[in-house]
């Protein structure tokens, strides 16, 4: 009797990693808005530069046009409520809004997985296959990986979720600034089977380290490629570098966080650990759209002609 009492208590869920942030809210209210501001902007405008300029219709500037929106959908789960909370009293999220903020963040980070090994395959074919490149990367080809790129989490997460609803909860306290469906789990009441959930979130990992390691595959083709030839070489500076520098910033921030949400001491400053878990939110979506728009030739030229324009 005691326990349906507790599990029927649970309709909200605390997010005690605030508790850190109370004493300087103006301060990081402040500077998470013009985070967001800015984030919204350099996407938005990378977004339209891409979809206006017909001579960027290509493959590699859909895949970051994707990447973009991307980012505009994986920081709009998060910002809101974050910004909402800092204003608010208590920090807390219903049942309901918790796991649709899990869904929304952890297909987010699993779709730029995905979209980032698209674009490692592009540049194979581009580098290593430049004869077949057009036949291989077709609109059609390129559509259909674009959409699985989404699609697949999309299904995965949905899974997650929903072995996820089936559970009851005799805890509430999420040490955290947001949802994460591994903590939603652990807070599951002690005579529930969660053996489901975990092999089922052990085997979503193995398929994103399998991405991984075909994004090394492809990478090591593409620098034996490039030792060879000077042309190459200069193709390689120009498009596999911003790649190379955000695909390995992501990786880094995806297994940094995963590795101290599982195996880190809590005795470390509730600060530091905030700043790792907000670090995919924040770094990707805003260094992405200027990594490749200062370093890609025909988007920097494109920036470059809009501007001219207005000091007109």
């Amino acid at each position: 009797m005691d326990h349906v009492q507790n599990v029927s208590t649970v309709s909200v869920f605390s997010l005690s990693a605030f508790n850190d942030t109370m004493n300087h809210t103006a301060v990081i209210f402040s500077l998470t808005l013009l985070c967001y501001c800015v984030i919204l902007f350099v996407n938005i405008s990378l977004i339209m530069i891409i979809v206006l300029d017909d001579n960027l219709h290509e493959p590699m500037y859909i895949l970051l046009c994707v990447c973009c929106i991307n980012g505009l959908y994986g920081t709009t789960g998060f910002y809101p409520k974050f910004l909402y909370d800092l204003l608010s009293t208590s920090q807390v999220i219903s049942y309901g809004g918790c796991l649709c903020q899990a869904f929304v963040l952890y297909s987010f980070v699993c779709s730029d997985t995905s979209v980032i090994t698209v674009m490692s395959y592009d540049r194979y074919l581009a580098i290593c296959r430049p004869l077949q490149y057009r036949s291989v990367m077709t609109k059609r080809r390129l559509s259909e990986l674009v959409f699985l790129s989404w699609f697949t989490p999309f299904c995965i997460f949905s899974v997650n979720i929903l072995l996820t609803t089936r559970l009851t909860f005799c805890g509430k306290n999420i040490q955290r600034l947001f949802c994460v469906n591994w903590l939603i789990v652990k807070l599951a009441c002690p005579d529930m089977d969660t053996f489901v959930n975990d092999a089922f979130a052990l085997s979503t990992l193995s398929i994103y380290i399998c991405h991984w390691f075909f994004v090394v595959w492809t990478y090591i083709y593409v620098v034996k490629t490039c030792v060879k030839s000077k042309d190459d070489r200069a193709k390689f500076m120009q498009t596999c570098v911003p790649h190379l520098i955000s695909l390995v910033t992501f990786f880094v921030i995806v297994v940094s966080d995963l590795m101290h949400m599982r195996f880190a001491s809590k005795d470390l400053p509730q600060s530091f650990q905030n700043f790792v878990a907000l670090a995919v939110l924040f770094i990707p979506p805003l260094t992405n759209p200027l990594l490749y728009g200062f370093k890609l030739n025909k988007i920097r030229s494109r920036i470059l002609v809009l501007v001219r324009v207005r000091q007109k």
